[in-house]
């Protein structure tokens, strides 16, 4: 009786569910990614071996089995609010999440013990996506609001991130790299990109403008177009190994994202944090693409001979931008949801600035020689342990508890 009403609780809204199995892959993710690189140098027992190469599983587990988790219970949140509908029932998040969930637990199983549990992972992945994709596309056909453009594009994104994981599968299942390409970048530039940009060109100016009263914030879809814009042409542009050229879209994106940045008032926003690590998460996208930017064009005027930083951009994308707007609008959503006042202390300040210090680490392992990198790595995975780890502990609870307020979900 006991469990049958907290499994209740637990399940009364599609942000419980999907945060917590979120948290769980952030920590989890963490895990892995430290124990490889710790046995891989020698510091643990010795090197293990992985059903796949260990690059190709972290991205999976970045891309796929981290990120959907939080843009779903987002999003599932939001659409109806958005659109003014109907909150989106149970029937249908719950089997979303526990395909999700099940394709998360297999394909770690299947790194140690299988590479046939690899393909079931998958397949339960785009099986639990395709019904939160059903369940988001129900709220845009079932809504009479007029303005349904960032709902609608932000659909698109997640459906080309599901094209992208069936990518994927196919790398698995026939052994071709360039598949495994297609997945990564697709998912990159076509998917988290454009979600993340869109999520923030849609709430940031309005939570700014709330929080900054008498501020007028400018919100151009202009400079939204050129950012979608751009990130499907880097993608294109990478598939089709032009990296040389990449500066072309890069610079747009780096001046667009910068400028929204300014005018979006980075430096106000600081007061409040909830609200400032949102507009610290989407300044890290334009010191990114600059960094892409540079990097490109450096391969350019060298005739493809000279690649500088490594992977140092695109894990300033990856960390400072989409984790930084993960956590930022995941606690907004557990405090908001929960009944519970929207303002944070010291702990979760603290946890706000490890993951600024998880990206300098990261970009830094990349721009210096390996033999420091190596020990970057190790420090920027423990700070990003440390710090989801403290978000699980802090607000698990959260999601096993009815709402202070009283109120349904």
């Amino acid at each position: 009786m006991i469990l049958s009403k907290q499994w209740h609780i637990f399940s009364a809204a599609p942000h419980r569910v999907m945060f917590f199995g979120g948290a769980l892959q952030a920590v989890a993710v963490m895990v892995w990614l430290l124990t490889e690189l710790l046995t891989s140098y020698g510091v643990l027992w010795h090197p293990l071996a992985w059903a796949i190469a260990p690059n190709a599983a972290h991205a999976w587990l970045m891309m796929y089995g981290l990120f959907p988790f939080f843009m779903f219970g987002f999003l599932m949140t939001t659409y109806p609010r958005w659109m003014k509908g109907s909150d989106i029932p149970r029937h249908r998040y719950m089997p979303a999440f526990l395909l999700l969930i099940l394709g998360t637990v297999s394909f770690y199983l299947g790194l140690f013990f299988s590479h046939t549990l690899l393909i079931i992972a998958i397949v339960s992945t785009l099986s639990g996506w395709l019904l939160a994709l059903y369940a988001l596309l129900r709220v845009l056909l079932d809504t009479t609001h007029q303005n349904k453009r960032h709902p609608q594009l932000i659909f698109v994104a997640l459906s080309l991130g599901w094209c992208s994981l069936v990518a994927y599968l196919v790398w698995l299942l026939s052994g071709n790299a360039a598949w495994l390409h297609l997945s990564i970048q697709g998912g990159l530039w076509l998917f988290l990109l454009p979600v993340f940009s869109s999520v923030a060109h849609r709430m940031i100016p309005f939570f700014t403008a709330s929080a900054l009263t008498h501020n007028y914030i400018p919100s151009p879809h202009w400079a939204w177009w050129i950012i979608l814009a751009a990130s499907a042409g880097h993608g294109l542009l990478q598939i089709n190994n032009a990296s040389a050229w990449l500066w072309l879209c890069d610079a747009p994106l780096a001046i667009v994202a910068l400028y929204l940045t300014h005018s979006w008032g980075l430096r106000r926003s600081l007061k409040f944090p909830l609200l400032g690590i949102l507009h610290i998460g989407f300044a890290w996208i334009g010191i990114a693409m600059l960094l892409f930017a540079v990097q490109s064009f450096v391969l350019f005027i060298s005739n493809g001979e000279t690649f500088i930083w490594r992977l140092a951009p695109l894990h300033a994308l990856t960390i400072g931008c989409f984790s930084t707007l993960l956590i930022g609008m995941a606690t907004r959503v557990t405090l908001g949801h929960s009944g519970l006042p929207m303002n944070v202390g010291k702990p979760i300040n603290l946890m706000f600035i490890g993951i600024q210090l998880v990206a300098i680490l990261r970009v830094l392992a990349d721009i210096l020689p390996i033999q420091t990198g190596h020990w970057l790595y190790v420090a920027a995975g423990a700070v990003w342990l440390a710090c989801f780890g403290s978000w699980a502990v802090r607000y698990f609870p959260v999601y096993w508890r009815p709402r202070t307020d009283g109120r349904p979900g």
